[in-house]
């Protein structure tokens, strides 16, 4: 079919392997790269990652409802919060008195001797 040209070598010739030959080595080679790359692991491997994977998920999902509960406490303790400051705004204002510089402070009575 193609004919060879001269002075152009084959891969037989440059790596002394023909590749058709090579198809189990290829294979277990590729096999062992996967398993020390991490890409290809044992069963039991993995189902130890699912059920880790599923106590993080439940996990999260019981966090992310006692966090809704405290959003929603959080809220209603803001709105009380605003109802007392508004009442607190709203209470009439006492009338100050001025205090003179030489008034006394201490209101404790006196005693006489």
């Amino acid at each position: 079919m193609f004919a060879q040209q001269e002075g152009a070598t084959t891969v037989a010739e440059l790596f002394g392997i023909n590749p058709t030959q090579g198809g189990a080595v290829v294979l277990i080679t590729i096999v062992v790269l996967m398993v020390l790359t991490g890409r290809l692991v044992p069963r039991s491997t993995l189902q130890d990652m699912r059920e880790e994977r599923d106590t993080w998920r439940a996990a999260h999902s019981e966090s992310e409802a006692g966090r809704a509960a405290d959003r929603e406490q959080i809220r209603e303790l803001l709105e009380l919060s605003r109802t007392a400051g508004h009442v607190l705004t709203s209470l009439p204002q006492p009338q100050r008195e001025e205090v003179a510089a030489d008034a006394r402070l201490d209101q404790a009575p006196t005693s006489s001797g």
